[in-house]
């Protein structure tokens, strides 16, 4: 970013998944042979979720990492998050 990226800009540092994090909990029980933790209501949620949780799940965001890989050049390892969560083993 110091050499390649315009003065006082910001990069989303992302892979270029488009996922929920609900999604996200399946792909990896999935992927490491686990139950896939229950869905839950956001009213059942709000009752269960600890607060930094729910607090996180509120604020999330989609990013876009076109300017990183564009500007920068960066090109992403492990694309996707199932290609991630593949090349890591379970513990």
């Amino acid at each position: 970013a110091l050499w390649r990226g315009k003065p006082q800009r910001t990069s989303n540092a992302s892979d270029d998944t488009q996922m929920k994090m609900g999604d996200y909990f399946d792909l990896a029980a999935d992927l490491y042979g686990l139950p896939r933790p229950p869905r839950l209501a956001r009213d059942a949620a709000q009752d269960e979720l600890p607060l930094v949780l729910l607090s996180f799940m509120s604020e999330s965001r989609r990013l876009d990492n076109t300017r990183l890989k564009r500007e920068l050049r960066v090109q992403l390892r492990y694309p996707t998050v199932a290609e991630g969560l593949a090349a890591r083993p379970a513990r």
